[in-house]
């Protein structure tokens, strides 16, 4: 059964309770920010380019960008007040810019485009309306442009789904109880993730968007065959 749109509209409230423990959380994964860092370098933007990291959190993956490429201009959003407080608050914030935003639509707060690259880490399965959003995404690179999506994807393989419950009842979800006295959230992000399109099903929603290019790169790890890759173009001549 799909989560409803309406559920998925009060995500960043959920993520607001969690934003002061998020990256201790975090911190307990192998390879977590590698992973991030790994997808960073797939979008394969310019040395000098404009970049935009959606859904950016507490700003893990606006680093990554930001080491990735230090000469571009990296702007990261996020809908949750307090993840993007926290981004706020680290080093790298004087050369960023963050926004609080909608991923549906980033222009209405003010981001506008055309970039170089686009970064969404463990967004796109959260927003209400992903076929719109997408729509919407590839309107903001430039010609031949390419958007990473960091996401996981479970839904084709029988092991990833075993593992992602696995991991998720016996290790996330007792550790949000710990670190931050809820696991309203994480109980949440396990439904979306069981949700979510398949590694196939997922490029052929990217390829009805619009875009071309389209590719599923792996990562490493335990989280092989759970978090993917998933690359994608604004054609060169729309």
């Amino acid at each position: 059964m799909q989560l409803d749109p309406a559920i998925k509209q009060r995500v960043p409230k959920k993520f607001n309770r969690i934003a002061s423990t998020y990256d201790l959380l975090t911190g307990m994964n192998p390879g977590y920010r590698r992973h991030l860092t790994m997808s960073a370098a797939r979008v394969g933007a310019p040395p000098q380019g404009r970049l935009l990291d959606l859904c950016c959190g507490t700003g893990l993956s606006t680093h990554a960008l930001a080491e990735e490429y230090p000469h571009a201009e990296v702007i990261g959003l996020d809908a949750s007040e307090g993840m993007i407080a926290k981004a706020q608050a680290k080093p790298l914030a004087s050369r960023v810019q963050f926004v609080v935003g909608d991923a549906m639509d980033p222009t209405a707060a003010g981001v506008e485009g055309p970039f170089d690259g686009i970064l969404m880490a463990y967004g796109i399965r959260n927003v209400p309306d992903a076929d719109t959003c997408l729509s919407r995404l590839r309107d903001l690179l430039k010609p031949g442009a390419r958007i990473v999506f960091h996401e996981y994807s479970v839904a084709d393989s029988f092991r990833s789904r075993a593992l992602w419950n696995a991991i998720t009842c016996g290790v996330i979800i007792p550790g949000g109880a710990l670190t931050a006295g809820t696991t309203d959230i994480y109980r949440y992000l396990r439904k979306s993730v069981l949700d979510f399109d398949g590694v196939q099903a997922f490029e052929a929603r990217l390829r009805r968007a619009g875009f071309t290019d389209v590719e599923t790169r792996a990562l490493d790890g335990w989280q092989r065959g759970i978090v993917h890759s998933f690359i994608a173009a604004r054609p060169v001549s729309s």
